[in-house]
């Protein structure tokens, strides 16, 4: 291992050839010492690595009382699992995946007016991404017609209101947070609106 140098490989190969396991093990003790000492970056938790590390330079013949089990011989050098990939074609792909996952959130939630807000800030997103694929012949209503498409007609705004607003420009983009459990539990028990202040203070004598 190059990150150690000859000189620690040369010790492993030395301590190796110890017969007496008690001096064996005191000597790798040392090794990992050393190599803490020319490493200060390491910290506590870098110990198992570096026993790793030093079973390794041994070539696994390393028999010493470690507090760390010999890592399996057959790992080194094993390819990783591949990772893997979402499967499943998207729609339009000059939206992405993520519109579509925004869309699923934006169906979930049961606030029209919460529910309205997301849909334009996806109509922004999809306006923006929209128009850097195609600026020619562009028109709100392609955005709306495509939200209809992606959410399976779950998701509507009025056309006139969005281009009377310009609703869909960035320059009115509004923010747009998915609605925790919580949030619409506890929304629920305050009974869907607010008081106003002093109706619940009590009267002083």
């Amino acid at each position: 291992m190059k990150e150690y140098g000859k000189n620690i490989q040369g010790l492993v190969d030395y301590v190796c050839s110890i017969e007496d396991r008690e001096k064996r093990t005191a000597s790798a003790y040392t090794i990992i010492d050393i190599i803490k000492q020319l490493n200060p970056a390491m910290k506590q938790e870098n110990d198992q690595k570096i026993w790793d590390d030093i079973y390794i330079m041994s070539d696994f013949k390393l028999d010493v009382d470690s507090p760390f089990p010999m890592p399996e011989k057959e790992l080194l050098g094993k390819k990783p699992l591949p990772i893997g990939y979402p499967r499943g074609e998207v729609r339009f792909k000059h939206y992405g995946r993520n519109i579509e996952k925004l869309i699923e959130k934006a169906i979930e939630i049961e606030d029209d007016e919460e529910q309205e807000t997301a849909i334009i800030y996806i109509g922004q997103l999809m306006r923006s991404f929209h128009s850097t694929w195609n600026r020619d012949n562009f028109d709100d209503g392609i955005i709306i017609d495509d939200i209809k498409t992606l959410s399976g007609g779950k998701l509507h705004i009025d056309l006139e209101k969005v281009k009377e607003n310009a609703l869909f420009e960035s320059n009115t983009r509004r923010d747009f947070k998915v609605p925790t459990h919580e949030e619409h539990s506890g929304k629920n028990k305050r009974g869907g609106g607010r008081r106003r202040n002093g109706h619940n203070k009590k009267r002083r004598n």
